[in-house]
């Protein structure tokens, strides 16, 4: 079903030369100056207006399999940020642009190409972008709407998506578990010679993995588009050990406080904490699943090395799912922790009201004994009879107090 829906795209499309750059660009010789053509660099333009016809259709816009959006939403929406680097082992070039023709350019060069596209909510330039890489429809739907992590195969390139995860610290110190986890989806397209990657946030999440390659160091720039899809995806579950790490830190200090003091704020704190562990379980867990079926993908794609690295990334990911197992019943725990400290904080109130109470049960008694109003009764006529009953009083609560003492009951 797939093939018949690629080949009726690819019917839909017009041919490849025409869909990428207006004129085809010649390659340049390996080795030669890392320099893009002259029409590239008189093309790139600033950030353009987003009314401008030539950027957004004038009528409806829909999505590749079809979906409406309307003209006034997608005028609404910001424009992408396209960062392209090409590189082979002599050769390094990084440039960023708001137009997508200038991206397509890179399209038939002899070096690898690696497209970061910021903000992919543009209809236009995910379709020409597309049309330049024969991507399938539903592959651009994809990464426009919320997916859960997979991988996908369509022979000439391999579709990945994945859940980057980012954590929210406190805007004040001083409340407890006033923290949240957020989430961007970062969608990946790698074949032979390029790979293209999508993520809504303006976080730069593969910093490190740009500097390496703008330094050359290790063998990032003399490897495939495999092994630059395997580092885009390591250095995203090496930061969720960061996650980790930081919760860790969170439930360090909310332990302490509902055994120090289980003050009512914790307990939304506790809530949000099962709340995020939840969104971690339900964002990674799928993850295990789509590498261990790209390692064991019958793709030309990937390579027997990577599938190595590919290992050492499922490795990864399963100690992140076990963490967010342990975090999960500690979550539990700690609910029940705080609500046994509630618990013994109300007993303890409730012992010392109750003391209280029973060293005035016998002082009601003698009180009111002595407030009957009988005519003969003889302590009411004896001239020490007050400071007597006075004394007799003093004497019962020195009685129990010390009683209580020794029962270690204050």
């Amino acid at each position: 079903m797939q093939g018949a829906e690629k080949e009726r795209y690819s019917l839909d499309r017009p041919d490849r030369p025409s869909s990428c750059a207006d004129a085809p660009v010649k390659p340049s010789p390996p080795g030669s100056s890392s320099e893009l053509p002259s029409e590239s660099l008189s093309a790139s333009p600033s950030i353009q207006s987003e009314k401008d016809p030539d950027i957004l259709a004038s009528a409806s816009v829909s999505f590749p399999n079809g979906s409406p959006i309307s003209p006034e939403v997608q005028q609404n929406r910001e424009l992408p940020r396209f960062t392209v680097i090409e590189y082979d082992e002599n050769h390094f070039l990084e440039t960023e642009t708001n137009d997508v023709e200038n991206c397509l350019m890179f399209r038939d060069r002899p070096y690898m190409t690696w497209i970061n596209v910021d903000c992919p909510r543009q209809i236009y330039s995910l379709e020409k972008l597309g049309a330049c890489y024969g991507l399938h429809p539903l592959v651009l739907e994809d990464i426009l709407t919320d997916q859960r992590p997979k991988v996908e195969d369509y022979e000439d390139y391999i579709f990945i998506v994945i859940k980057m995860l980012y954590y929210k610290e406190a805007e004040d110190d001083d409340e407890i578990g006033d923290f949240n986890i957020d989430m961007d989806q970062v969608s990946i397209i790698f074949g032979n010679n390029f790979i293209i990657s999508f993520k809504e946030k303006d976080v730069d999440v593969f910093r490190p993995l740009k500097e390496r390659l703008r330094t050359a160091r290790g063998r990032i720039r003399k490897q495939g588009a495999d092994y630059l899809a395997y580092s885009m995806i390591d250095s995203i579950v090496d930061h969720y050990f960061v996650i980790m790490e930081k919760l860790g830190d969170r439930f360090e200090e909310l332990e302490d406080s509902v055994v120090s003091n289980p003050e009512p704020g914790i307990l939304p704190a506790i809530y949000n904490l099962k709340r995020d562990m939840l969104f971690l379980r339900k964002s990674v867990w799928p993850l295990r699943e789509a590498i261990s079926r790209m390692q064991r993908m019958d793709s030309h794609l990937i390579s027997e090395t990577t599938r190595i690295y590919l290992r050492d990334v499922y490795d990864h990911t399963i100690q992140v799912i076990e963490n967010i197992e342990t975090f999960r019943d500690m979550s539990a725990s700690l609910l029940e922790t705080y609500l046994s400290s509630l618990s013994n904080k109300l007993n303890e109130v409730i012992k010392l009201l109750t003391i209280i109470s029973t060293i005035f049960i016998p002082l009601t008694f003698l009180s009111g004994l002595y407030g009957m109003n009988f005519t003969y009764m003889p302590e009411l006529q004896h001239p020490y009879g007050y400071p007597a009953v006075l004394v007799l009083m003093l004497l019962v609560v020195a009685v129990m107090l010390t009683y209580f003492y020794r029962k270690k009951w204050i």
